[in-house]
């Protein structure tokens, strides 16, 4: 009897959600319509049309509710801003 378990059974629980994990559908969504987009259209010189922004959108206000509620979004926000200032 180990600390780790090296396969699942049926009976184990299940891992406890990350916060990318509630938004796991709707990067898949983005992902696919940027890959399809990029693949059939951008590459091909087609690219004037925004595309994806309603994924992009639900995907990431997805994120920034689950970083808000994990106390994370600090971290995007001092990104926004430029990062820490370093004293080099």
């Amino acid at each position: 009897m180990g600390i780790f378990r090296d396969k699942k059974t049926p009976n184990s629980p299940s891992p406890s959600p990350t916060s990318t994990s509630h938004c796991s559908d709707l990067r898949t969504a983005y992902h696919n319509c940027f890959n399809r987009w990029y693949s059939e259209k951008f590459v091909k010189g087609h690219w004037q049309k925004e595309e994806c922004v309603a994924e992009w959108e639900k995907y990431r206000d997805c994120l920034s509710k689950h970083l808000d509620d994990k106390h994370l979004s600090r971290f995007l926000e001092a990104e926004a801003c430029g990062g820490p200032s370093s004293a080099d």
